[in-house]
């Protein structure tokens, strides 16, 4: 994937935006995490579109993030960059806080995205089902959280198992799983990690903190664009019971269960999701 920094709106932020592949038009707005070193979700995704990721201020080298206070705000930025890179109604494609954005643009100005396809998308909130404070979560939490497979989710956190033999051990998904969540212990590694951690959260918490509720509920009636839901069946940062309250709120939206994957369902599964997209 390429990228390259854009400027929006007369300058108001500069973002840096991944590219890459052919075929339609397609917007992907990532959750709270961002984007993973050579993200293979992105990959697959630019194996079938010509896919465009951009990442809000506060993320990697993105500047403006002042400018941007509201979920409002955070719409609007999306409609600018969109503009900025010449997209003419986009598939848009959102992964968490990313389907947050993705359903509030298409709530906000319904003949301007042509299909939304929404992954475990936060944004709204059930009392009966409180989402997990992501905020408050510590670093060797997050696997397990995150995804139905920790090992998994350990080594796209950490960058992978260092360098060495691994042990020939039957319950090898363990081991590489300790092994992984050492890193955590190393210093420098766990410095790096909660710098960037922290300005990526800074942006997210206008959005996410301390509930991920900004109203969008009252709003998603006015979605026009055809709607795909996805949903890992072992999410246990956002219920697949908030599959069934969106499908509440959008009747017409279909729902796509994924078994063996977490709120991370797009790494987990990527396949499964490609086919729910496409």
């Amino acid at each position: 994937m390429d990228s390259r920094l854009v400027e929006t709106a007369g300058g108001r932020t500069k973002v840096r935006v991944y590219e890459g592949g052919s075929g339609a038009p397609l917007l992907y707005l990532p959750g709270a995490g961002g984007l993973f070193p050579d993200d293979p979700f992105l990959a697959a995704l630019a194996s079938r579109h010509r896919v465009s990721a951009p990442l809000l201020p506060g993320y990697e080298d993105s500047e403006g993030a002042e400018c941007l206070r509201t979920m409002q705000d955070v719409t609007l930025w999306a409609f600018d960059v969109v503009e900025a890179l010449g997209l003419e109604r986009p598939i848009v494609v959102g992964h968490s806080m990313g389907g947050m954005i993705a359903a509030e643009m298409a709530a906000l100005c319904p003949r301007e995205v042509e299909r939304l396809v929404l992954l475990a998308p936060a944004g709204l909130w059930l009392d009966e089902h409180p989402i997990p404070d992501l905020f408050a979560a510590m670093p060797f939490e997050l696997p397990a959280l995150l995804f139905h497979d920790a090992a998994l989710g350990a080594k796209l956190l950490t960058g992978g198992l260092p360098q060495g033999p691994l042990l020939d051990a039957a319950d090898k998904g363990a081991f590489e799983l300790a092994a992984l969540l050492q890193r955590f212990e190393d210093t420098s590694f766990l410095q790096a990690f909660l710098i960037q951690n922290a300005r990526r959260l800074g942006m997210a918490g206008k959005l996410l903190f301390p509930i991920p509720d900004r109203g969008l509920a009252e709003r998603l009636y006015r979605v026009r664009a055809r709607t795909t839901l996805v949903w890992g069946d072992s999410d246990r940062m956002i219920d697949p019971a908030y599959a069934t309250a969106w499908q509440r709120l959008l009747p017409e939206a279909r729902l796509v269960r994924v078994p063996g994957a977490g709120h991370m369902v797009p790494y987990e599964t990527p396949d499964a999701v490609l086919t729910a997209i496409g």
